[in-house]
């Protein structure tokens, strides 16, 4: 799930990303284009629930494929992205549109 805080000038968007209990995972990792698909820089912090959040700001008026990392292994799509593109690797991957 993803929402979405406009700053007052509008140049930048704060996104929550969060990913639902039921993804079964015991660790997750937001990587995308806003941090090079980087395995590190944007841990997801675990929720009472079981499920996992991370929010961050990103420049608005732009695109960013993203996908979360479970468990160091297994790639996931956000249920309830803007849009999905195909990749290199044969999947697809989640669009945030801000």
């Amino acid at each position: 799930m993803l929402k979405k805080s406009y700053s007052k000038t509008k140049n930048f968007c704060r996104v929550t990303f969060k990913l639902p209990a039921e993804s079964g995972a015991e660790t997750a990792v937001l990587c995308g284009d806003f941090n090079e698909w980087s395995q590190e820089s944007h841990p997801m912090k675990q929720l009472k629930d079981g499920s996992f959040s991370v929010t961050l700001s990103v420049p608005a008026n732009q695109s960013y494929r993203f996908r979360y990392l479970l468990d160091g292994e297994r790639w996931e799509n956000d249920w309830e992205a803007d849009a999905y593109e195909p990749n290199e690797h044969g999947s697809d991957d989640s669009i945030l549109t801000v």
